[in-house]
């Protein structure tokens, strides 16, 4: 087995090993992973955090040695809480978007003044720090302010409060305890929604006074009922409601 970590800002996570494949994911830079499969050009990881996998360029990372792997796999994470920050070495500026992973700066040869966050912070919290990401455009495949899907929106705004979601919507959906009305949610709780076939396709974050909070289009703020999320721009519904999950 082979371990990697992100030495680069953002890097895609492929569906297949090809340039013009799906984006499933991103890497930001920090985050450590197993290398399941090593090809010429192309490796499909397992990203220590969600376990999520995919392929990645074999020149868009660093080989680390197992040791180092559970060593990182063991520390509390640091992370950046700028939307934009910059880690230098002797020659050159980088730019790291927020959620970037600070813990192995010193092995990446790196140096970092900017804000940083850590440890669980209270849930309270989930709902100031998702405004953070407000406009950013939808990206499937996104993790940044740079462009960003729904359950990557999620998972990033309670990554940075210091708690663990899995990185798509379904994958969501199996975490916390579910409710039977949105009454009974409170901000930071997860909304679920379906299609047709009842799969679960859409993931945000409840607001105070019946708001949500998601990446549809962009981050955006809508209205939520007991049927789903209705857009007062264009007066109607877009997505269907399936369960409100307490995952906090």
């Amino acid at each position: 087995m082979q371990y990697g970590i992100c030495n680069l800002s953002i890097v895609p996570l492929r569906a297949e090993p090809n340039d013009m494949s799906e984006l499933v994911s991103q890497v930001l830079y920090g985050e450590h992973f197993k290398v399941l499969e090593q090809r010429k050009k192309w490796s499909r990881i397992r990203i220590a955090f969600d376990k999520y996998e995919g392929w990645i360029d074999n020149k868009q990372y660093l080989e680390i040695s197992e040791a180092i792997y559970k060593e990182k796999d063991k520390e509390d994470l640091v992370l950046s809480s700028d939307l934009v920050e910059f880690i230098t070495d002797d020659s050159h500026l980088m730019p790291i978007p927020i959620g970037a992973v600070l813990n192995s700066m010193e092995l990446l040869s790196h140096q970092h003044d900017g804000n940083t966050v850590s440890g669980i912070v209270a849930k309270e919290n989930i709902v100031k720090t998702s405004y953070m990401y407000l406009g950013a455009p939808y990206l499937w495949g996104g993790k940044t302010p740079f462009g960003i899907d729904c359950s990557g929106f999620t998972q990033m705004v309670y990554k940075l409060n210091g708690y663990k979601l899995l990185r798509d919507a379904s994958q969501q959906a199996t975490q916390g305890e579910p409710l039977s009305f949105i009454e009974e949610s409170e901000p930071g709780d997860l909304a679920f929604f379906d299609n047709e076939e009842g799969n679960i396709i859409h993931v945000g974050i409840i607001m105070e006074n019946n708001y949500i909070i998601h990446a549809h289009g962009k981050v955006r703020i809508d209205r939520i009922d007991h049927s789903g999320i209705f857009n007062v721009e264009t007066n109607r519904h877009t997505h269907r409601l399936r369960v409100i999950k307490k995952i906090i």
